[in-house]
Protein backbone atom coordinates (compact mmCIF):
# COMPACT_ATOMS: atom_id res chain seq x y z
CA UNK A 1 0.00 0.00 0.00
CA UNK A 2 2.80 2.42 0.91
CA UNK A 3 4.47 2.07 -2.52
CA UNK A 4 1.21 2.54 -4.39
CA UNK A 5 0.31 5.65 -2.40
CA UNK A 6 3.80 7.05 -2.96
CA UNK A 7 3.42 6.68 -6.72
CA UNK A 8 -0.02 8.29 -6.61
CA UNK A 9 1.40 11.17 -4.60
CA UNK A 10 4.19 11.78 -7.13
CA UNK A 11 1.68 11.60 -9.98
CA UNK A 12 -0.60 14.28 -8.52
CA UNK A 13 2.36 16.55 -7.77
CA UNK A 14 3.40 16.34 -11.42
CA UNK A 15 -0.18 17.04 -12.53
CA UNK A 16 -0.30 20.10 -10.28
CA UNK A 17 3.00 21.43 -11.64
CA UNK A 18 1.78 20.89 -15.19
CA UNK A 19 -1.51 22.71 -14.60
CA UNK A 20 0.14 25.66 -12.86
CA UNK A 21 2.74 26.04 -15.60
CA UNK A 22 0.38 25.60 -18.57
CA UNK A 23 -0.68 29.29 -18.71
CA UNK A 24 2.99 30.28 -18.80
CA UNK A 25 3.73 27.79 -21.57
CA UNK A 26 0.84 29.21 -23.56
CA UNK A 27 2.60 32.58 -23.55
CA UNK A 28 5.55 31.07 -25.42
CA UNK A 29 3.67 29.06 -28.03
CA UNK A 30 2.43 30.41 -31.31
CA UNK A 31 2.51 34.03 -32.43
CA UNK A 32 3.79 36.32 -29.71
CA UNK A 33 2.57 39.95 -29.54
CA UNK A 34 5.10 42.71 -30.18
CA UNK A 35 7.89 42.62 -27.63
CA UNK A 36 7.75 44.60 -24.42
CA UNK A 37 10.38 45.28 -21.79
CA UNK A 38 11.55 42.41 -19.58
CA UNK A 39 10.03 43.63 -16.32
CA UNK A 40 6.58 44.03 -17.84
CA UNK A 41 6.73 40.51 -19.29
CA UNK A 42 7.96 39.10 -15.96
CA UNK A 43 5.07 40.87 -14.25
CA UNK A 44 2.58 39.26 -16.62
CA UNK A 45 4.14 35.82 -16.16
CA UNK A 46 3.88 36.10 -12.36
CA UNK A 47 0.25 37.14 -12.68
CA UNK A 48 -0.57 34.13 -14.85
CA UNK A 49 1.20 31.79 -12.43
CA UNK A 50 -0.62 33.23 -9.43
CA UNK A 51 -3.98 32.96 -11.18
CA UNK A 52 -3.37 29.31 -12.09
CA UNK A 53 -2.56 28.54 -8.44
CA UNK A 54 -5.69 30.32 -7.26
CA UNK A 55 -7.88 28.47 -9.74
CA UNK A 56 -6.48 25.11 -8.64
CA UNK A 57 -7.47 25.90 -5.07
CA UNK A 58 -10.98 24.85 -6.06
CA UNK A 59 -9.61 21.41 -6.92
CA UNK A 60 -7.81 21.12 -3.57
CA UNK A 61 -10.97 21.89 -1.61
CA UNK A 62 -13.39 19.88 -3.76
CA UNK A 63 -12.65 16.72 -1.70
CA UNK A 64 -11.79 14.41 -4.57
CA UNK A 65 -10.88 11.24 -2.69
CA UNK A 66 -8.49 10.05 -5.39
CA UNK A 67 -6.40 13.22 -4.94
CA UNK A 68 -6.45 13.23 -1.14
CA UNK A 69 -5.73 9.52 -0.70
CA UNK A 70 -1.89 9.68 -0.94
CA UNK A 71 -1.53 12.60 1.47
CA UNK A 72 -4.51 12.85 3.80
CA UNK A 73 -6.76 15.85 4.36
CA UNK A 74 -4.41 17.53 6.85
CA UNK A 75 -1.61 17.75 4.29
CA UNK A 76 -3.95 18.93 1.52
CA UNK A 77 -5.46 21.70 3.64
CA UNK A 78 -2.03 22.78 4.91
CA UNK A 79 -0.83 22.96 1.31
CA UNK A 80 -3.99 24.86 0.39
CA UNK A 81 -3.23 27.50 3.02
CA UNK A 82 0.44 27.86 2.19
CA UNK A 83 0.07 27.90 -1.59
CA UNK A 84 -2.63 30.57 -1.21
CA UNK A 85 -0.02 32.84 0.32
CA UNK A 86 2.43 32.05 -2.49
CA UNK A 87 -0.24 32.80 -5.10
CA UNK A 88 -1.14 36.06 -3.34
CA UNK A 89 2.50 37.18 -3.36
CA UNK A 90 2.84 36.39 -7.09
CA UNK A 91 -0.37 38.24 -7.90
CA UNK A 92 0.60 41.22 -5.75
CA UNK A 93 4.06 41.45 -7.35
CA UNK A 94 2.39 41.55 -10.78
CA UNK A 95 1.13 45.18 -10.45
CA UNK A 96 4.00 46.27 -8.20
CA UNK A 97 6.53 45.47 -10.94
CA UNK A 98 4.43 47.42 -13.41
CA UNK A 99 4.34 50.46 -11.10
CA UNK A 100 8.09 50.33 -10.47
CA UNK A 101 8.95 49.86 -14.13
CA UNK A 102 6.41 52.41 -15.41
CA UNK A 103 5.27 54.82 -12.67
CA UNK A 104 2.66 56.32 -15.00
CA UNK A 105 0.65 53.07 -14.64
CA UNK A 106 -0.21 54.12 -11.07
CA UNK A 107 -3.13 55.98 -12.64
CA UNK A 108 -4.75 52.58 -13.20
CA UNK A 109 -5.49 52.47 -9.47
CA UNK A 110 -8.12 55.17 -9.95
CA UNK A 111 -11.19 52.96 -10.31
CA UNK A 112 -13.31 55.86 -11.52
CA UNK A 113 -11.09 56.71 -14.49
CA UNK A 114 -9.23 53.45 -15.20
CA UNK A 115 -10.27 51.16 -18.08
CA UNK A 116 -12.39 48.15 -17.19
CA UNK A 117 -9.47 45.72 -17.48
CA UNK A 118 -7.65 47.62 -14.73
CA UNK A 119 -10.76 47.87 -12.58
CA UNK A 120 -11.24 44.10 -12.75
CA UNK A 121 -7.60 43.48 -11.83
CA UNK A 122 -7.52 45.97 -8.93
CA UNK A 123 -10.77 44.71 -7.40
CA UNK A 124 -9.57 41.10 -7.75
CA UNK A 125 -6.40 41.90 -5.77
CA UNK A 126 -8.37 43.75 -3.08
CA UNK A 127 -10.85 40.90 -2.69
CA UNK A 128 -8.01 38.38 -2.57
CA UNK A 129 -6.36 40.39 0.21
CA UNK A 130 -9.67 40.39 2.13
CA UNK A 131 -10.04 36.63 1.63
CA UNK A 132 -6.51 35.95 2.93
CA UNK A 133 -6.94 38.29 5.91
CA UNK A 134 -10.27 36.75 6.92
CA UNK A 135 -8.73 33.26 6.75
CA UNK A 136 -5.59 34.07 8.74
CA UNK A 137 -7.36 36.11 11.41
CA UNK A 138 -10.74 34.38 11.47
CA UNK A 139 -10.47 33.45 15.14
CA UNK A 140 -9.09 36.80 16.40
CA UNK A 141 -11.81 38.56 14.39
CA UNK A 142 -14.36 36.08 15.87
CA UNK A 143 -15.81 35.25 12.47
CA UNK A 144 -18.29 32.39 12.82
CA UNK A 145 -17.09 29.27 10.96
CA UNK A 146 -20.13 28.69 8.71
CA UNK A 147 -20.35 32.38 7.72
CA UNK A 148 -16.63 32.38 6.99
CA UNK A 149 -16.96 29.29 4.76
CA UNK A 150 -19.76 30.86 2.74
CA UNK A 151 -17.94 34.17 2.23
CA UNK A 152 -14.65 32.37 1.59
CA UNK A 153 -16.28 30.62 -1.36
CA UNK A 154 -17.97 33.77 -2.64
CA UNK A 155 -14.77 35.81 -2.51
CA UNK A 156 -12.73 33.02 -4.16
CA UNK A 157 -15.21 32.81 -7.06
CA UNK A 158 -15.19 36.59 -7.43
CA UNK A 159 -11.38 36.77 -7.43
CA UNK A 160 -10.94 34.15 -10.15
CA UNK A 161 -13.80 35.56 -12.24
CA UNK A 162 -12.44 39.11 -12.10
CA UNK A 163 -8.92 37.87 -12.87
CA UNK A 164 -10.24 36.04 -15.92
CA UNK A 165 -12.06 39.20 -17.00
CA UNK A 166 -8.82 41.15 -16.56
CA UNK A 167 -6.98 38.72 -18.88
CA UNK A 168 -9.68 38.77 -21.54
CA UNK A 169 -10.06 42.56 -21.51
CA UNK A 170 -6.29 43.13 -21.57
CA UNK A 171 -6.21 40.71 -24.55
CA UNK A 172 -2.43 40.92 -24.96
CA UNK A 173 -1.88 37.16 -24.75
CA UNK A 174 -5.30 36.13 -26.06
CA UNK A 175 -4.34 37.08 -29.59
CA UNK A 176 -5.12 33.83 -31.44
CA UNK A 177 -8.32 31.75 -31.73
CA UNK A 178 -6.78 28.68 -30.10
CA UNK A 179 -5.47 30.71 -27.16
CA UNK A 180 -8.97 32.09 -26.69
CA UNK A 181 -10.27 28.52 -26.81
CA UNK A 182 -7.71 27.55 -24.16
CA UNK A 183 -8.79 30.30 -21.78
CA UNK A 184 -12.44 29.55 -22.46
CA UNK A 185 -11.72 25.89 -21.60
CA UNK A 186 -9.92 26.96 -18.43
CA UNK A 187 -12.97 29.03 -17.51
CA UNK A 188 -15.35 26.14 -18.20
CA UNK A 189 -13.14 23.89 -16.08
CA UNK A 190 -13.54 26.23 -13.09
CA UNK A 191 -17.28 26.55 -13.72
CA UNK A 192 -17.53 22.76 -13.87
CA UNK A 193 -15.79 22.48 -10.50
CA UNK A 194 -18.23 24.96 -8.99
CA UNK A 195 -21.20 23.06 -10.43
CA UNK A 196 -19.81 19.85 -8.92
CA UNK A 197 -19.16 21.42 -5.51
CA UNK A 198 -22.31 23.51 -5.21
CA UNK A 199 -24.90 21.49 -7.12
CA UNK A 200 -24.07 17.90 -8.09
CA UNK A 201 -22.36 16.78 -4.88
CA UNK A 202 -25.08 18.18 -2.57
CA UNK A 203 -27.69 16.44 -4.76
CA UNK A 204 -25.86 13.14 -4.35
CA UNK A 205 -25.67 13.61 -0.57
CA UNK A 206 -29.38 14.48 -0.46
CA UNK A 207 -30.14 11.11 -2.03
CA UNK A 208 -28.12 9.24 0.63
CA UNK A 209 -29.44 10.50 3.99
CA UNK A 210 -28.79 9.08 7.43
CA UNK A 211 -31.24 9.00 10.32
CA UNK A 212 -30.28 9.72 13.92
CA UNK A 213 -30.50 6.48 15.88
CA UNK A 214 -29.46 7.75 19.30
CA UNK A 215 -27.47 10.46 21.06
CA UNK A 216 -25.42 9.24 24.04
CA UNK A 217 -23.93 11.50 26.69
CA UNK A 218 -20.25 10.89 27.42
CA UNK A 219 -17.84 12.26 29.98
CA UNK A 220 -15.97 15.45 29.20
CA UNK A 221 -19.04 17.36 27.95
CA UNK A 222 -19.19 15.20 24.81
CA UNK A 223 -21.96 13.37 22.98
CA UNK A 224 -21.88 10.28 20.76
CA UNK A 225 -24.13 10.61 17.73
CA UNK A 226 -25.15 7.26 16.22
CA UNK A 227 -26.70 7.38 12.74
CA UNK A 228 -27.99 4.72 10.34
CA UNK A 229 -28.28 4.86 6.54
CA UNK A 230 -31.73 5.40 5.06
CA UNK A 231 -32.43 3.59 1.79
CA UNK A 232 -28.81 2.79 0.96
CA UNK A 233 -25.97 0.52 2.09
CA UNK A 234 -24.19 3.14 4.18
CA UNK A 235 -20.51 4.01 4.25
CA UNK A 236 -17.35 1.93 4.51
CA UNK A 237 -14.43 3.65 6.20
CA UNK A 238 -11.03 2.91 7.65
CA UNK A 239 -10.66 3.32 11.44
CA UNK A 240 -9.42 6.81 12.26
CA UNK A 241 -10.97 8.52 9.24
CA UNK A 242 -13.55 11.31 9.39
CA UNK A 243 -16.59 12.61 7.53
CA UNK A 244 -18.27 15.97 7.04
CA UNK A 245 -21.57 16.09 8.91
CA UNK A 246 -24.54 18.27 7.94
CA UNK A 247 -27.33 18.47 10.53
CA UNK A 248 -30.36 20.72 10.84
CA UNK A 249 -29.86 21.96 7.27
CA UNK A 250 -29.70 20.83 3.64
CA UNK A 251 -26.38 19.82 2.00
CA UNK A 252 -26.89 22.83 -0.29
CA UNK A 253 -26.50 25.27 2.61
CA UNK A 254 -22.73 24.86 3.14
CA UNK A 255 -23.17 24.14 6.85
CA UNK A 256 -21.09 20.97 7.25
CA UNK A 257 -18.51 20.20 9.92
CA UNK A 258 -15.73 17.55 10.07
CA UNK A 259 -15.81 14.86 12.78
CA UNK A 260 -13.88 11.63 13.26
CA UNK A 261 -15.70 8.32 13.37
CA UNK A 262 -15.64 6.81 16.86
CA UNK A 263 -17.32 3.52 15.91
CA UNK A 264 -15.64 0.36 14.68
CA UNK A 265 -15.00 0.16 10.96
CA UNK A 266 -16.19 -3.47 11.18
CA UNK A 267 -19.69 -2.30 12.12
CA UNK A 268 -21.79 -1.97 8.97
CA UNK A 269 -25.31 -1.07 10.08
CA UNK A 270 -24.47 2.30 11.68
CA UNK A 271 -21.69 4.82 12.25
CA UNK A 272 -20.95 6.97 15.28
CA UNK A 273 -19.22 10.27 15.98
CA UNK A 274 -18.26 11.53 19.43
CA UNK A 275 -18.45 15.32 19.54
CA UNK A 276 -17.40 17.68 22.33
CA UNK A 277 -19.37 20.87 22.98
CA UNK A 278 -16.93 23.55 21.81
CA UNK A 279 -18.92 25.90 19.59
CA UNK A 280 -22.34 26.93 18.31
CA UNK A 281 -22.86 23.83 16.15
CA UNK A 282 -21.40 21.25 18.53
CA UNK A 283 -23.70 22.48 21.31
CA UNK A 284 -26.70 21.42 19.22
CA UNK A 285 -25.69 17.74 18.87
CA UNK A 286 -27.44 16.75 22.09
CA UNK A 287 -30.69 18.21 20.73
CA UNK A 288 -30.85 15.93 17.68
CA UNK A 289 -33.82 13.56 17.85
CA UNK A 290 -34.10 9.92 16.75
CA UNK A 291 -35.32 9.74 13.16
CA UNK A 292 -34.01 13.19 12.26
CA UNK A 293 -32.14 13.20 8.93
CA UNK A 294 -28.48 14.18 8.65
CA UNK A 295 -26.02 13.95 5.75
CA UNK A 296 -22.46 12.60 5.59
CA UNK A 297 -19.72 13.32 3.06
CA UNK A 298 -16.83 10.93 3.42
CA UNK A 299 -14.82 9.10 4.40
CA UNK A 300 -11.65 11.19 4.33
CA UNK A 301 -8.28 11.17 6.05
CA UNK A 302 -5.03 9.23 6.21
CA UNK A 303 -4.93 8.97 10.01
CA UNK A 304 -5.42 5.24 10.12
CA UNK A 305 -3.74 2.03 11.26
CA UNK A 306 -4.82 0.36 8.02
CA UNK A 307 -2.32 2.48 6.10
CA UNK A 308 0.49 0.94 8.20
CA UNK A 309 -0.26 -2.79 8.35
CA UNK A 310 3.47 -3.58 8.55
CA UNK A 311 3.83 -2.08 12.05
CA UNK A 312 4.81 -4.46 14.84
CA UNK A 313 2.81 -2.37 17.32
CA UNK A 314 0.84 0.86 17.59
CA UNK A 315 1.04 3.75 20.06
CA UNK A 316 -1.87 6.16 20.50
CA UNK A 317 -1.40 9.55 22.18
CA UNK A 318 -4.75 11.27 22.79
CA UNK A 319 -5.67 14.50 24.51
CA UNK A 320 -9.28 15.15 25.51
CA UNK A 321 -11.72 14.60 22.66
CA UNK A 322 -8.75 13.52 20.54
CA UNK A 323 -9.61 10.05 21.86
CA UNK A 324 -12.35 9.82 19.21
CA UNK A 325 -10.35 8.43 16.24
CA UNK A 326 -8.35 6.29 18.68
CA UNK A 327 -11.58 4.65 19.86
CA UNK A 328 -12.45 3.82 16.26
CA UNK A 329 -9.06 2.20 15.79
CA UNK A 330 -9.14 0.33 19.11
CA UNK A 331 -12.68 -0.94 18.57
CA UNK A 332 -11.82 -2.07 15.04
CA UNK A 333 -8.63 -3.85 16.12
CA UNK A 334 -10.62 -5.60 18.86
CA UNK A 335 -13.31 -6.71 16.39
CA UNK A 336 -10.59 -8.08 14.11
CA UNK A 337 -8.93 -10.00 16.92
CA UNK A 338 -5.62 -8.18 16.41
CA UNK A 339 -3.10 -9.19 19.09
CA UNK A 340 -0.27 -6.77 18.37
CA UNK A 341 1.00 -4.81 21.42
CA UNK A 342 -0.81 -1.48 21.81
CA UNK A 343 -0.11 1.51 24.05
CA UNK A 344 -2.64 4.28 24.72
CA UNK A 345 -1.44 7.46 26.44
CA UNK A 346 -4.60 9.41 27.28
CA UNK A 347 -4.32 12.94 28.70
CA UNK A 348 -7.18 14.85 30.34
CA UNK A 349 -7.65 17.72 32.74
CA UNK A 350 -9.50 15.63 35.34
CA UNK A 351 -10.48 11.99 35.83
CA UNK A 352 -14.11 12.86 35.12
CA UNK A 353 -13.11 14.28 31.72
CA UNK A 354 -11.81 10.91 30.53
CA UNK A 355 -14.44 9.79 28.02
CA UNK A 356 -14.80 6.04 27.37
CA UNK A 357 -12.58 5.18 30.35
CA UNK A 358 -14.70 2.14 31.34
CA UNK A 359 -14.82 0.82 27.77
CA UNK A 360 -11.08 1.38 27.35
CA UNK A 361 -10.53 -0.67 30.49
CA UNK A 362 -12.75 -3.46 29.16
CA UNK A 363 -10.93 -3.45 25.80
CA UNK A 364 -7.86 -4.75 27.64
CA UNK A 365 -9.65 -8.11 27.74
CA UNK A 366 -9.79 -8.23 23.94
CA UNK A 367 -6.53 -6.49 23.05
CA UNK A 368 -2.90 -6.55 24.15
CA UNK A 369 -3.45 -2.99 25.38
CA UNK A 370 -1.56 -0.97 27.97
CA UNK A 371 -3.18 2.29 29.07
CA UNK A 372 -1.43 5.28 30.64
CA UNK A 373 -3.76 7.99 31.94
CA UNK A 374 -2.24 11.47 32.35
CA UNK A 375 -4.17 14.03 34.43
CA UNK A 376 -3.37 17.70 34.78
CA UNK A 377 -5.55 18.02 37.90
CA UNK A 378 -5.59 14.53 39.46
CA UNK A 379 -7.84 13.54 42.37
CA UNK A 380 -6.45 12.98 45.83
CA UNK A 381 -4.49 9.76 46.05
CA UNK A 382 -3.88 9.50 42.29
CA UNK A 383 -1.01 7.13 41.58
CA UNK A 384 -0.74 7.61 37.83
CA UNK A 385 0.98 10.13 35.59
CA UNK A 386 0.37 13.84 36.22
CA UNK A 387 0.83 17.06 34.27
CA UNK A 388 1.34 16.94 30.52
CA UNK A 389 2.55 14.44 27.93
CA UNK A 390 6.20 15.42 28.14
CA UNK A 391 9.37 14.09 26.58
CA UNK A 392 10.23 12.40 29.86
CA UNK A 393 6.83 10.72 30.09
CA UNK A 394 7.12 9.41 26.53
CA UNK A 395 10.64 8.13 27.21
CA UNK A 396 9.31 6.14 30.20
CA UNK A 397 6.47 4.45 28.33
CA UNK A 398 7.38 4.11 24.65
CA UNK A 399 8.70 0.73 23.49
CA UNK A 400 12.50 0.58 23.85
CA UNK A 401 12.99 -0.48 20.21
CA UNK A 402 12.66 2.74 18.19
CA UNK A 403 14.13 1.79 14.84
CA UNK A 404 12.28 2.78 11.69
CA UNK A 405 8.94 0.96 11.23
CA UNK A 406 9.20 -0.72 14.65
CA UNK A 407 5.94 0.92 15.73
CA UNK A 408 3.61 3.67 14.50
CA UNK A 409 2.47 6.56 16.71
CA UNK A 410 -0.89 8.29 16.24
CA UNK A 411 -1.40 11.69 17.91
CA UNK A 412 -4.65 13.62 18.28
CA UNK A 413 -5.62 16.34 20.72
CA UNK A 414 -5.11 20.06 21.38
CA UNK A 415 -2.59 21.69 19.05
CA UNK A 416 -0.03 22.55 21.80
CA UNK A 417 -0.04 18.94 22.94
CA UNK A 418 0.46 17.59 19.42
CA UNK A 419 3.26 20.07 18.73
CA UNK A 420 5.06 19.12 21.94
CA UNK A 421 4.63 15.39 21.38
CA UNK A 422 5.92 15.59 17.80
CA UNK A 423 8.97 17.55 18.94
CA UNK A 424 9.62 15.08 21.76
CA UNK A 425 9.35 12.08 19.42
CA UNK A 426 11.98 13.56 17.11
CA UNK A 427 14.26 14.18 20.09
CA UNK A 428 13.74 10.57 21.18
CA UNK A 429 14.96 9.31 17.82
CA UNK A 430 11.65 8.51 16.15
CA UNK A 431 11.62 8.62 12.35
CA UNK A 432 9.36 11.35 10.94
CA UNK A 433 7.43 8.84 8.87
CA UNK A 434 6.55 6.77 11.95
CA UNK A 435 4.27 9.25 13.71
CA UNK A 436 1.08 10.80 12.45
CA UNK A 437 -1.13 13.64 13.68
CA UNK A 438 -4.78 14.47 13.09
CA UNK A 439 -5.53 18.19 13.14
CA UNK A 440 -8.97 19.67 12.54
CA UNK A 441 -7.81 23.28 12.60
CA UNK A 442 -8.62 23.58 8.89
CA UNK A 443 -8.30 27.34 8.89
Amino acid sequence: MRGRLWLQGVFWILVYLLLTSTPLLILLIGPVPPGREFWRELSVALGFGGLAMMALQFVLTARFKVIKAPYGSDVIYHFHRQISLVAFVLILVHPLLLFINAPDTLRLLNLFAAPWRARAGVVAVLLLAALIAASIWRKPFKIEYTSWRIWHGILAIAVVSLAMAHIVLAAHYVNTPWKRVFWAGYGLFWVGLLVWIRLIKPMLLLRRPYAVHQVIQERGNAWTLVVKPVGHAGMSFMPGQFAWLTAWKSPFEDAEHPFSFSSSASQSDSVAFTIKELGDFTRTIKDLQPGQLVYLDGPFGAFCVDRHPHAQSYVFVAGGIGITPMMSMLRTLADRGDRRPLLLIYANNTWEDAAFREEIDSLRQRLDLRVVHVLRDPPEGWQGEQGFVSRELLARHLPPERSRDAFEVFICGPKPMMDNVEKALVELGMHLGDFHSERFDLV
